[in-house]
This record gives C-alpha cells, sequence and structure tokens, in this order.
C-alpha cells in the first residue's frame, strides 16, 4: 500500500468530528484536495452505512453487548475492503472518523466485554490492519456530554443514554492506548478552542506527513 492512514479517536463531546471537518476545509484550499479521502465508522459504503443504522438506532436498547461488537467489526470490514484498502492502494490519505480504537474502548472497556476479546474480532476482520496515526482527542466526560447536549445538532443515537459511568470507563481505555501505542497515537487536549486544536492537528498532521513521505 503506498497510501497513509490517519484515524480521529475520542469520546463523545471531544470535537473530533469538528476537528476532521475544518482539516478537511483546509485540505480543500491546498493541491492536496484530490489526494486523499474522508470516511468515518461506523459507515464508510452502502453496507456499513445499513448497519450504523441499526447499531445506533435508539429503539435498539435491547441489543446484546457482543452481537454489538460483533455488527461493528462487520461494518469495519466491509468499509475496509470497499473504501479504504482502495484509496490506499491509489496512493491517497485516508482520514478517517473512528476506526478498531473505538472499538476497543467503548465495546471493550464501556461494556466490559474484554478489551482483549474485542482486539481479536476485529484483528479478523481488519487483517491487522493498523493506522499509520491516529489522533486522539481527550476529555473529561463531564465536558464533553455537556457540549453534546447544549451544541449537538448531528445524529441523536443509542449510545447517547449510557451512564457518566460508561464514558468514564471509555476514557480510560482511550487513555490506556495512548500510553501503549505513543508512535501511532497523538493525545490532543480537546479542552481547548476548534480554532485552536485544529491549527495544532494540521501542524502535526504536516509533519508526520513529511516523515511518511521522506
Amino acid at each position: 500500500m503506498k497510501g497513509i492512514f490517519v484515524t480521529f479517536e475520542g469520546p463523545d463531546g471531544s470535537g473530533k468530528t469538528s476537528v476532521l471537518n475544518s482539516v478537511v476545509e483546509m485540505l480543500n484550499q491546498t493541491s492536496k484536495k484530490n489526494d486523499y479521502i474522508l470516511t468515518r465508522e461506523p459507515g464508510g459504503n452502502r453496507i456499513s452505512e445499513d448497519i450504523r443504522g441499526i447499531v445506533l438506532d435508539p429503539r435498539n436498547t435491547e441489543m446484546d453487548e457482543k452481537t454489538e461488537a460483533l455488527l461493528y467489526a462487520a461494518a469495519r470490514r466491509q468499509h475496509l475492503v470497499d473504501t479504504i484498502l482502495p484509496a490506499l492502494n491509489e496512493g491517497k490519505l485516508v482520514l478517517c472518523d473512528r476506526f478498531v480504537d473505538s472499538s476497543l474502548a467503548y465495546q471493550g472497556a464501556g461494556r466490559h466485554i474484554g478489551v482483549y476479546q474485542v482486539a481479536k474480532i476485529n484483528e479478523f476482520a481488519t487483517d491487522g490492519l493498523q493506522p499509520d496515526l491516529t489522533f486522539y482527542f481527550d476529555i473529561e466526560p463531564e465536558v464533553g456530554l455537556a457540549r453534546i447536549k447544549n451544541h449537538r445538532q448531528d445524529e441523536v443515537n443509542r449510545l447517547d443514554q449510557e451512564s457518566l459511568q460508561f464514558y468514564e470507563d471509555v476514557r480510560a481505555q482511550y487513555l490506556c492506548l495512548a500510553r501503549e501505542n505513543p508512535k501511532r497515537i497523538i493525545k490532543i487536549d480537546a479542552r481547548k478552542s476548534l480554532a485552536d486544536v485544529t491549527a495544532q492537528v494540521l501542524a502535526l498532521l504536516e509533519n508526520k506527513l513529511a516523515e511518511f513521505f521522506k
């Protein structure tokens, strides 16, 4: 593969999607606008978006935790073969809103079904593919949830019904992943303004891309 795979991770309310959209706006103003794709998980193609609708539907409160983890992995597999791998093979920069780290944090730790078990499911689904670079947007659950309550304009999903403890467990696992993968995961202070965080991410991304293409 010739491309670069960059993921954006963080708990709900961290602002990662807003930063990602701002990064894309900046890329669109440069010569790089045809050299990247923007995608998301769960989703990124027709089948994976259909699975997204099921797994995030607020009516599906009876969904089993393992069913949820398997659905995320299934959506990820289809996303990989239909969207991510073709773009990487074309030498493109792939910017993805969430990937395996989200499942480890939300299902492995948040749902308490085991980080190792969820990692094994996703290793099978992805054939072990990992991002080249991950930006993790860190924020306290109370702050993130308050942001969602006051500002969110996108979908309200099933995960929005979870307890504060759920989100504390999610954040703890994200922090663990960041400590265990310091070369891949860059921790970002998401409490700062959108403009400040976006500027920081853009600078880091440019530096990392320069390193990759040496």
